[in-house]
């Protein structure tokens, strides 16, 4: 499936909730345990900006940027804006999507892996700091599908490195994404 048009859409979503996060919610609770909103903050910013467009142009990120507390920074959702579009930009480039991408330690993955692992990130933790600063989370019918897909593809993965907690059950008539939340091991109703 081509994905470059769901990283247009989730991006764009990712930069709406950014914009409505406030800096008194950065101390509060996630449906992440490990992370308070600061944190996951931080991780979303950085492999879903940074990361995306490190990967579509084959480069490492540094130690620099992965130890940056972007939430810190006063105009951080603009910047991530600014970076999410050149990160999307990058997957535009055909040459993105061809062979693979070295993940470090002798450890590749086709690159069109990882843009799927990568949009992942962007919605599910995107839907993190939703429910986190409170907000709703919007995604088209087609994203939400592709979530649950790419969910259901790598979840045991994602649990295998701890990425993922034990899967949650769903409620009738739960949608493709709270699907997909609950076999990431998050509970589609949380509320901080």
């Amino acid at each position: 499936m081509n994905i470059h048009p769901l990283l247009v859409e989730a991006s764009a979503e990712a930069e709406r909730l950014a914009r409505n996060v406030v800096p008194e919610q950065l101390s509060g609770p996630t449906p992440c345990a490990e992370f308070d909103t600061r944190t996951l903050i931080n991780h979303w910013v950085l492999y879903t900006s940074h990361g995306l467009e490190h990967r579509a142009l084959r480069k490492p990120m540094s130690e620099e940027l992965t130890a940056r507390d972007f939430a810190a920074e006063p105009d951080w959702a603009a910047s991530y804006a600014v970076q999410l579009r050149r990160a999307v930009g990058a997957w535009a480039q055909p040459q993105a999507w061809e062979g693979e991408v070295d993940l470090g330690g002798g450890s590749m993955m086709p690159a069109a892996e990882i843009a799927a692992m990568v949009l992942k990130e962007m919605v599910v933790h995107g839907w993190d700091v939703a429910e986190a600063t409170g907000q709703e989370y919007h995604a088209s019918p087609e994203l939400e599908a592709a979530i649950e897909k790419i969910v259901a593809q790598y979840a045991e993965i994602y649990r295998e490195y701890k990425g993922f907690a034990e899967p949650v059950r769903t409620p009738e008539g739960a949608t493709a994404l709270e699907r997909a939340l609950a076999m990431s091991g998050r509970d589609p109703g949380w509320r901080g």
